[in-house]
């Protein structure tokens, strides 16, 4: 079965540091363009952060800019997101997602709903002292 596999997260104080990664499982990232995504009950999932497979380049919300990294490791077909300065506005179920049938840009990847795309199990990250 082709699909996103997410590790990393858990609970770390405000200020402290954590890492998500995302893995292909059915097929490699190639060229494809992968998004983080968070989601708290009662809101919609929220695009956090796009890295491109064509060129690196990166998209951010505003609201994680200086704090959130993507990056991606072609040589192990993963793509990570450095969570620093974590706030208690962060927590979340983070998501990773690609579209591999869509078009590569991160403007397009950004606009992903879950009814669409390749979606990673979600991660809980808990923000708390």
């Amino acid at each position: 079965q082709e699909q996103l596999v997410q590790s990393g997260g858990g609970l770390e104080q405000p200020g402290g540091s954590l890492k998500l990664s995302c893995a292909p499982s059915g097929f490699t990232l190639d060229y494809y363009a992968i998004g983080w995504f968070r989601q708290v009950p009662g809101k919609e999932r929220e695009g956090v952060s796009c890295i491109s497979g064509t060129d690196g380049s990166t998209l951010y919300a505003d609201s994680v800019k200086g704090r959130f990294t993507t990056s991606r490791d072609d040589d192990k077909d993963t793509v990570y997101l450095q969570m620093n300065s974590l706030k208690p506005e962060d927590p979340a179920v983070y998501y990773c997602a690609t579209d591999r049938f869509g078009p590569l840009s991160c403007d397009h990847v950004f606009g992903l709903t879950p009814d669409f795309g390749s979606w990673g199990q979600g991660t809980q990250v808990t923000v708390s002292s």
